[in-house]
């Protein structure tokens, strides 16, 4: 036995110091293996749209309801199947709204338990009795184990039970424990939740979507370049604020960096209104509704336009600090005459929509004038001493990454940068070349950087990064040839709205290409697939999210309100659980209040993609594999038991 083995066998030994100990551990793992694989829920997009998510998370896509069928099938009617799935996602909200209708509460109870329990029973029984006992409610763990869990040999079982529930009800504690049982189920029908990118801009609560995702009890994310710039933000990249608080104007989101996050914007407000007193600022309207009253709406036009021209300025300075990134094309303040109101762009003349630029030097249009400097340096020691926002970003770094490797799926946002002949582009950064896994790795690992590397010049770059993964070319994550921001603020002429996509995605429905890519992240190309969301996917006009056979699956369908005139629905998302592959088509949420006072539910029209011949177990999986090397390792140590080279204590 080698020295470092022989060190770890005797560390394991710590854990199962007897024969029996690391006897009982092996049987106990090898059992479940056998317990069907945990459902997996996969969610793409969501842009600050908190409501939907949060429906969506609690309906789990589908799954509570098919969990109500696999249990009632035909022997509830489908209003009362639609009115108990309504139940379990609101169950404060709905029990305040039936209490005002039904004559006789404690039969409303009795009945409501027995149906609750059945449910929980379902949905626990793929689980160890170990991992359900966590997911309980500590006020009611003990009544909700003995409910859900059989009784054998117990002579009058139905006496027993009913005893439970009948004193559950006789002093006051029904409604407490419906709302324990609802959140029990919720908790137990998805297993772990992917986020494939995009938590944040255009929709009015991302912070409260971020909440929400920092009680989950199980969640990997995948950054998306929206998600990646509010890090660049709270890193204190100035290029990245200023496209966060342009984007918070734009969609009328400002109250996201005033009150959720504590973001004092007076300064740039007064900064606008004063410098745009006169300026209708009409290129600036604004896409979303969220200000209240003309003058507070003036004041947003003015504030986004002042923000827009602050951002061309640092884009500009910052384009020459780092040549690589290709920047510098993007600018566009020095091509314009600012006595026609003209720009020239590629040798031809065009009449700008706006023309009034009265904090730009045209001997110097990229410097930022005295008080613009004072703002930036204000908004990036806000940015970067917000506890809140900080809390927030730790939280991405955590669980996020630029790509992930789970059960035979890899998930990204974006792309993998390609060539127009569909082989891994190479992409020149700092210095250095890289393409495939190794342009993700190092990005990941400079993200990072941005935030804890100890070298100045280390963090700097990562930070700055940051930023090129936003609205770079080449970026994994934004996989455009340019973003046409100026173009779309100041000139009619739509050819130069366009943005031209990476040849990535004139490849999906190429096999080899789409080999060549799992391949290059170490993968089997017989039974792993690609799940990517970041350009919305428009089913109105027949565009299928399964690509390449169900190799590749794109499920941003748009849960963005701003997308859903180009889509044509809300959002794609994906269930994989034990019986195959489930993709979910949902029409626009109402509204919380509707789905709960008119039990409107999000239609979802599902498919089931891949069903599997037999039921995919947690043996199939990520999880199964390191169960069986936990085995290997518990066996040597039972070897070494047995031959005396490490002995028992007993």
């Amino acid at each position: 036995m080698s020295g470092l083995k022989e060190k770890y066998l005797e560390r394991l030994a710590e854990l199962f110091p007897t024969i029996a100990a690391a006897s009982t551990e092996i049987i106990n793992l090898q059992a479940i293996l056998n317990l069907p694989k945990g459902t997996e829920h996969f969610i793409t997009d969501v842009h600050g749209e908190y409501e939907a998510f949060n429906h969506v998370l609690k309906n789990g896509s589908g799954s509570v309801k098919r969990k109500i069928d696999d249990v009632f099938a035909n022997t509830m009617s489908a209003r009362d199947k639609q009115t108990l799935a309504t139940l379990i996602y609101y169950p404060r909200e709905k029990m305040e709204k039936i209490r005002e209708t039904e004559p006789n509460m404690d039969d409303w109870y009795k009945i409501t338990l027995y149906r609750l329990i059945e449910i929980s029973k379902r949905a626990a029984s793929k689980y160890t009795r170990s991992k359900v006992r966590k997911a309980l409610p500590k006020d009611f763990s003990y009544v909700i184990e003995e409910l859900i869990t059989e009784k054998q040999g117990l002579a009058d079982k139905e006496s027993y039970y009913a005893s439970i529930i009948s004193t559950i009800i006789r002093i006051g504690r029904a409604e407490e424990f419906i709302v324990a049982l609802c959140e029990l189920i919720q908790r137990l029908v998805v297993d772990h939740l992917h986020i494939v990118g995009d938590i944040y801009d255009r929709g009015p609560g991302p912070h409260l979507i971020m909440d929400k995702l920092m009680e989950h009890h199980s969640v990997d994310i995948q950054w998306g370049n929206h998600d990646v710039l509010w890090m660049g933000a709270a890193a204190g990249q100035k290029c990245c604020i200023a496209n966060v608080i342009r984007i918070c104007a734009r969609y009328g989101n400002l109250d996201i960096l005033e009150d959720g996050y504590g973001i004092n914007l007076l300064p740039l407000a007064t900064f606008a209104w004063k410098k745009y007193a006169k300026d209708p600022c009409e290129c600036f309207k604004l896409k979303g509704s969220g200000a209240d009253g003309a003058q507070e709406m003036e004041l947003n036009m003015k504030l986004h336009k002042a923000i827009s021209i602050i951002q061309f300025k640092i884009e500009g300075q910052m384009s020459k600090v780092y040549p690589e990134f290709g920047f510098e094309k993007r600018n566009f303040l020095h091509k314009i005459n600012y006595e026609k109101g003209t720009i020239v762009i590629e040798d031809k003349e065009y009449t700008m929509l706006d023309d009034y630029f009265p904090t730009i030097d045209p001997a110097d249009p990229y410097a930022l004038s005295p008080e613009e400097e004072e703002i930036m340096e204000r908004l990036v020691s806000a940015f970067q001493n917000c506890e809140k926002l900080q809390r927030h970003m730790r939280f991405l770094l955590s669980k996020g990454s630029l790509y992930k490797i789970y059960n035979s799926n890899l998930l990204y946002h974006g792309c993998v940068p390609l060539t127009e002949d569909g082989n891994l582009k190479e992409v020149t950064i700092y210095g250095k070349t890289y393409k495939g896994k190794a342009l993700y790795d190092f990005m990941d690992s400079y993200v990072r950087k941005g935030f804890f590397a100890i070298d100045p010049k280390e963090r700097a770059k990562g930070r700055d990064l940051m930023w090129y993964i936003w609205q770079g070319e080449n970026s994994p994550l934004f996989a455009k040839d340019k973003m046409a921001t100026f173009e779309r603020y100041f000139l009619n002429e739509v050819e130069l709205h366009k943005e031209h996509k990476n040849p990535y995605y004139t490849f999906l429905e190429n096999e080899e290409v789409m080999d060549r890519v799992l391949m290059e992240f170490g993968m089997d190309t017989k039974k792993s697939r690609i799940i990517n969301g970041h350009v919305p996917v428009k089913t109105k006009n027949g565009e299928n999210p399964v690509k390449c056979g169900g190799k590749v699956m794109v499920i941003d369908g748009g849960f963005s309100k701003a997308y859903q005139k180009e889509t044509g629905i809300a959002g794609y998302t994906l269930i994989y659980n034990s019986y195959g592959l489930i993709l979910a088509a949902h029409e626009p949420f109402e509204s919380t209040e509707a789905a709960i006072e008119k039990e409107r539910d999000i239609h979802s029209d599902s498919v089931i993609i891949n069903r599997v011949v037999s039921r995919k177990t947690v043996g199939d999986t990520d999880v199964g594999n390191s169960i069986r090397e936990r085995i290997a390792d518990l066996e040597e140590l039972l070897k070494a038991y047995r031959s005396g080279k490490i002995i028992e204590k007993i």
